[in-house]
């Protein structure tokens, strides 16, 4: 498999994130990367939805460096949400405990706002939103 379609494939697993690779990653190395990323991010939940913020779409560009440095852009169902402050933390933590990744930079946006037509169908059933 070659870089564009590593690219392509990673991009396609994600619920509308956008995942930027280093130019020199070891495509394989960054598959897997991208996979354990995911799965850390698939622990964090919002505390009042029962649904993981991956799958609710709420993460929406990870960038990983080919020295493991992660920067990902998130954003929250609602701005005004009560775990605005909280909620960037845990995401950082879960990223950081992936074997692999240096450090990781959580950073909150809200344009695009975020509305459902963000999340999977995994986090439309759990919710019963069809």
């Amino acid at each position: 498999m070659d870089k564009a379609e590593t690219m392509e494939k990673t991009a396609s697993a994600v619920n509308a994130a956008m995942i930027n690779l280093a130019p020199s990653c070891d495509p394989e190395a960054l598959e897997r990367l991208s996979a354990d990323i995911i799965k850390a991010l698939k622990t964090v939940y919002d505390p009042e939805i029962p649904a993981d913020i991956y799958e609710l779409g709420l993460i929406y560009r990870i960038d990983i460096s080919d020295d493991g440095y992660v920067d990902i852009d998130m954003t929250l169902t609602a701005p005004g949400c009560p775990v605005a402050g909280e909620m960037p933390v845990w995401v950082q933590n879960a990223v950081n405990a992936v074997p692999g990744v240096a450090d990781v930079k959580v950073h909150m946006v809200f344009n695009p706002p975020w509305d459902q037509s963000r999340m999977s169908d995994e986090a439309r059933i759990s919710l019963d939103m069809w």
